[in-house]
């Protein structure tokens, strides 16, 4: 079940505070509808009481699609910075609910999900995108590198991030945004045959696939977050 907590909320326009329902589980299986708004970015988004101002809560509960095979550990973006200490955390919390320590019924539910990390609310939308669409993420991060290396001048940098945004038959449309306040910096479109074309010799990124999905946080940016340079696609 998707489970919710009343708490008090202050509106970042004008300091009023107010109440509202934070989420701190969401099923997808009994509740589509919060899929779909997290989709349509509206999820978690309130108007103030006082200025009329919209604004959202960052993410930080599990979301569960099993229809989808997804487990998903959503954290601020803000908390990026520290994947490499709340990687483990979230393993170890799939491990209690759908793992390996988990009851034997919970354990067949989650031998069909796969557990991801992900940080701010694109970054969730994102993984639900692909699992609506039946992509892999770690094919998807390395399109992302690839889509990269074919742009002059690819705004990047530590508060920038590359989110796959739309995926049709025969296009993928990628945005680069701003992670504070996920405003659109540039629009990068590849065609869908990339995706299957890397998919399809995926034997030949080996090492960096390997890299990409060591972790529940599959995302390019764990290849140089702390590292000097971003790595080249083989």
């Amino acid at each position: 079940m998707s489970l919710f907590t009343t708490m008090n909320v202050t509106c970042p326009s004008c300091g009023q505070t107010m109440t509202m329902e934070a989420v701190g589980s969401v099923n997808a299986d009994r509740r589509p509808d919060l899929r779909e708004a997290i989709l349509e970015n509206v999820f978690q988004q309130v108007p103030c009481v006082n200025c009329g101002a919209n604004f959202r809560l960052e993410p930080e509960f599990s979301y569960l699609d099993v229809g989808n095979g997804q487990w998903i550990a959503a954290m601020p973006a803000r908390r990026m910075v520290d994947f490499r200490e709340i990687e483990p955390e979230t393993q170890e919390s799939f491990d209690s609910a759908y793992g390996k320590s988990a009851p034997l019924e919970a354990q067949a539910v989650g031998e069909g999900l796969t557990p991801r990390l992900t940080f701010g609310w694109q970054g969730l939308r994102e993984k639900i995108l692909l699992g609506e669409e039946k992509l892999d993420d770690g094919i998807v991060e390395l399109c992302k590198l690839e889509v990269m290396r074919n742009i002059d001048e690819a705004p990047v940098g530590e508060d920038v991030e590359l989110r796959l945004y739309i995926a049709d038959e025969s296009l993928l449309t990628f945005l680069f945004l701003d992670i504070n306040s996920e405003e659109t910096l540039e629009e990068a479109q590849a065609p869908r045959a990339l995706y299957d074309e890397i998919a399809a010799k995926r034997d030949q990124y080996g090492p960096l696939l390997d890299r990409l999905t060591s972790g529940p946080f599959v995302d390019m940016r764990r290849l140089y977050m702390g590292e000097e340079q971003q790595p080249q696609p083989a």
